[in-house]
């Protein structure tokens, strides 16, 4: 009873120390150089929040929302992951490859990107209509997603 008692007290403890709370700031100041620099080069707005997450003690992504809305997410060197704009505004031409920006104007003529996810496999697009596609790591098309 008294290994059990003390094991599930040393997994909580673990699981405690494991979680690491995350934090929050409300300037681009916390943000590693790389992720202020695609900030300040892509988007009008001033950043309104940043969440800080960890993992085991460890930054893991930075997770920021912009004054106008805008969400974007970092890995812990700055590097964007994921990028979403309300369907007023469009993803910023910058973040999206010229093969995904010429598939998504001839064949759905009208519709703003508004959501992209970078992927260790390629890209996941939204479209303002709400479609959202898949494409591999070379910007090819690879199917439509539900």
């Amino acid at each position: 009873m008294k290994k059990l008692l003390f094991s599930i007290i040393a997994i909580l403890g673990f699981v405690g120390f494991a979680k690491a709370d995350d934090t929050y700031a409300h300037d681009a100041s916390v943000l590693p150089k790389a992720a202020q620099t695609t900030i300040a080069n892509n988007f009008k707005a001033k950043v309104s929040v940043v969440k800080i997450d960890k993992d085991f003690g460890r930054i893991s992504e930075y997770e920021t929302i912009l004054t106008d809305g805008t969400e974007i997410s970092f890995d812990r060197d700055g590097n964007w992951e994921n990028v979403e704009v309300n369907n007023m505004h469009s993803v910023p031409a910058g973040f999206i490859p010229k093969e995904i920006r010429a598939y998504v104007n001839s064949n759905h003529k009208g519709m703003r990107i508004v959501g992209i996810d970078k992927e260790r496999s390629g890209y996941d697009v939204e479209l303002s209509n709400g479609i959202e596609m898949k494409f591999d790591k070379t910007g090819k098309f690879l199917r439509y997603d539900d």
